[in-house]
């Protein structure tokens, strides 16, 4: 028995139409894999790196030191695709009292990827060989912004002899799963994250990540910053991956550090209440928020108590992103930092 002639024909019509939408994703792949290659030799053309490519024995990292005096302010970005742009508000500030460096972690903006694993201590290893390279030599002062908190805790258990004081902005804490998952009963592990970032990573070159990540700074950050931002977003997206792949390894290699002995330390706590937007992508009602930040405050109190001279600032107004939201806070403990440090080395200005 035949079909019936108007089955055969609506047969004939959804094939049609599976053909032209496997030709349109073929054509839009194509248009959007045109749109990142040129993207990226735009980036390359129009927004070079501001500071110094530096080999560290194979592989280039990105470092951009502004500013004259002792100590040496370097900053650790946290885990996101602007590494050396997270700073861009601070930077200058701190520069005018001291010189200011900051890089680019392996795979984000500007520094080569790499191969090997990413964690605590590679990164520590990194940027040691990355400041030998580049004749930045002790007394440091670490600034560490959320992952980059483990980052410096890291940095100073592996060199200490370089490092003089520390600084954390809003930093991450070793333990921060666990606590922060008893006490907002949720899974405050970031493993979900893993595979949306090599899924990004590995879609990059059809320019999706470059048209989804467009105006990432969202009017935070001055117009040529975020341009730089957009440019090498997709770029990042590897890097960003290979830490969050490490994520576990870093605090087991943070935890292991258990004191910065006196050194002079401020750990800056970012306590603005979550907004009904963040609380709906945490899966947190208000409770669990609250108690989400009361246990964060917690942590960085014990973080502050690993040295005999360290100290908490509460930043009641400003979110996670604290040297974007009250940058003149972050400057403030810098300076204080130094301070310090240029009076326990007998340091003039």
């Amino acid at each position: 028995m035949t079909k019936p002639t108007g089955w055969r024909r609506l047969g004939r019509w959804m094939k049609r139409i599976g053909l032209g939408l496997a030709g349109l994703l073929i054509l839009l792949t194509i248009v959007g894999a045109i749109y990142e290659a040129l993207g990226r030799r735009n980036a390359a053309a129009n927004y070079p790196p501001r500071g110094k490519m530096i080999d560290i024995g194979g592989r280039r990292m990105h470092i951009d030191c502004r500013g004259t005096g002792s100590p040496t302010v370097v900053f650790e970005s946290g885990l996101g695709s602007g590494g050396t742009l997270d700073w861009t508000l601070v930077h200058d500030e701190i520069a005018r009292f001291t010189r200011a460096c900051a890089y680019d972690r392996a795979g984000i903006m500007w520094s080569d990827a790499k191969d090997t694993p990413q964690h605590a201590g590679a990164v520590a290893d990194d940027l040691h060989a990355l400041l030998k390279g580049a004749d930045i030599t002790g007394p440091l002062v670490l600034v560490g912004h959320s992952i980059g908190g483990p980052y410096i805790r890291t940095y100073a258990g592996r060199y200490g002899d370089q490092v003089a004081g520390l600084v954390f902005v809003d930093g991450s804490h070793p333990d921060q799963v666990a606590r922060l998952g008893k006490a907002a009963n949720m899974d405050a592990h970031p493993k979900r994250a893993s595979l949306l970032l090599h899924t990004a990573s590995a879609l990059s070159w059809t320019g999706i990540v470059r048209f989804m990540m467009a105006n990432a700074a969202d009017g935070k950050l001055p117009k040529d910053a975020a341009a730089r931002l957009d440019a090498y977003a997709g770029k990042s997206m590897q890097g960003m991956a290979a830490e969050l792949d490490g994520f576990d390894r870093t605090m087991d290699d943070a935890r292991a550090v258990r004191g910065f002995g006196s050194r002079p330390l401020i750990a800056l706590t970012a306590l603005a209440p979550f907004k009904p937007g963040e609380l709906k992508a945490g899966n947190m009602t208000p409770e669990q928020g609250a108690r989400f930040k009361q246990e964060w405050k917690a942590m960085h109190a014990e973080q502050a108590a690993l040295s005999t001279r360290g100290r908490q600032r509460i930043v009641t107004d400003a979110g996670h992103y604290i040297q974007i939201d009250r940058p003149d806070t972050v400057i403030a403990a810098v300076r204080d930092v130094v301070n310090e440090v240029r009076a326990d080395k007998g340091i003039a200005r």
